[in-house]
């Protein structure tokens, strides 16, 4: 049986909101004229109506973040293996789910399975919430009788991605609060305490220092044209923006940003330990090479490396070897190319993969760690020495005078 969303008022004239399952939208109704409750809207659960709240929870649009997928995961392996049945599960699942939004989901997942579709299948019909990846990997599962271990590896898989991300944006939270508080500290300085205390010498009629007519100077700026340069800084953002949504503009973006020192090696990284990961899942699922490098590629986030594998993918399917297309393409780490190498020649493909992706996503975690604990002092000494400055700019004009008077 499908199943349904409703709006309801209860006999006390409270909203009521759920989900309940039935053959039409009719006996829903029926279902609550019999609780005494009055329908206001019924309809059938759908991706759509999944991320119709956009503050439904922390993800938005319809989407399970990656706590909500890698705990979803996790305990539907755990009940399966016990031996419960896909429906059972799945109802135990949405039981324990604690937010209306997950419930929804996977009711309409159960309601989909009990029609008689694959769990896969029914995946399907919320792609903003399970990926491409994530379910062809379940659907390889389910062809091999091993769902449970399928489900387990992917687990993992999203609870270790789950786990990067988070630990990079624990150790983000310094920095930014830095550079937050140094900009604050800056354009207060500019505004109100320079433009006081150099008024003092202006008076006088004297020359002043260098140092101090260039910060009265940024000071005249920030009052009179920090208003148009934070304008002209909106507009052009949301100008690239808009022609970041052209495929060609965003392809030529996203190649120059591969190859920018610094960023570029951290941006390649990152892709290449997805890659990796996705593929050594997929393969050990019983995935094909060449769908797995087409499934594989779209967690690939930056769209000049996803057109590389696309093209890898071209080359395996032409009989090429899958470390020699990769290494043509010169995004890929040439240790992660030699693991996949050693790989192909030895016949364990999927293992290395896996152990490649567990090498790069260690060399990934210890540079952005070291990029972040260095961008906060980094900071620092920034605004200090921007307050050194003024200091001076007010100071020198003081010595001057001191040794007029002298």
């Amino acid at each position: 049986m499908p199943a349904f969303e409703y709006r309801a008022l209860d006999p006390n004239g409270k909203v009521r909101k759920g989900v309940a399952e039935g053959d039409s939208q009719r006996q829903i109704r029926q279902q609550l004229r019999e609780k005494g409750w009055v329908a206001l809207d019924v309809s059938i659960t759908s991706d759509k109506a999944a991320g119709a709240s956009w503050f439904s929870g922390m993800s938005s649009n319809g989407k399970l973040n990656g706590a909500e997928q890698a705990l979803i995961t996790r305990q539907l392996a755990t009940l399966i293996r016990s031996g419960m049945p896909i429906e059972q599960a799945l109802t135990a699942v949405a039981r324990q789910a604690g937010k209306p939004r997950i419930e929804r989901i996977i009711l309409a997942v159960r309601a989909r399975v009990t029609e008689g579709h694959s769990l896969a299948g029914s995946l399907a019909e919320f792609p903003r919430s399970f990926s491409e990846m994530y379910r062809a990997t379940v659907a390889a599962g389910e062809q091999s009788g091993h769902l449970e271990q399928v489900l387990d590896q992917l687990a993992e898989y999203l609870e270790t991605r789950h786990d990067t991300g988070r630990s990079v944006s624990q150790a983000m939270i310094y920095p930014t609060f830095i550079m937050v508080f140094s900009g604050l500290v800056i354009t207060m300085l500019m505004l109100y305490v320079v433009p006081k205390m150099v008024d003092v010498f202006i008076n006088q009629g004297r020359e002043l220092p260098g140092l101090t007519r260039f910060m009265i100077g940024l000071s005249d700026f920030f009052r009179d044209w920090l208003w148009l340069a934070a304008s002209v800084f909106v507009i052009a953002a949301i100008v690239f923006s808009r022609a970041m949504k052209d495929p060609a503009f965003r392809l030529r973006v996203h190649r120059r940003l591969a190859v920018t020192p610094v960023i570029g090696p951290i941006f390649r990284a990152a892709d290449s330990a997805r890659l990796a990961s996705t593929l050594g899942i997929l393969g050990r699922s019983g995935v094909p090479l060449v769908e797995a490098l087409a499934i594989s590629a779209q967690v690939v986030t930056n769209h000049a490396i996803r057109a590389a594998v696309a093209e890898a993918a071209s080359r395996v399917r032409e009989g090429g070897g899958l470390s020699r297309a990769l290494e043509k393409s010169g995004y890929f780490p040439p240790m992660m190319v030699q693991m996949i190498a050693s790989g192909e020649a030895s016949g364990e493909l999927d293992q290395m993969l896996t152990r490649a992706a567990d090498y790069q996503e260690r060399d990934l975690n210890n540079t952005v760690t070291t990029a972040v604990g260095l961008l906060g002092p980094l900071m620092l000494l920034v605004m200090a020495g921007f307050v050194v400055l003024v200091v001076l700019s007010v100071v020198l004009p003081m010595l001057e005078m001191n040794a007029f008077i002298a």
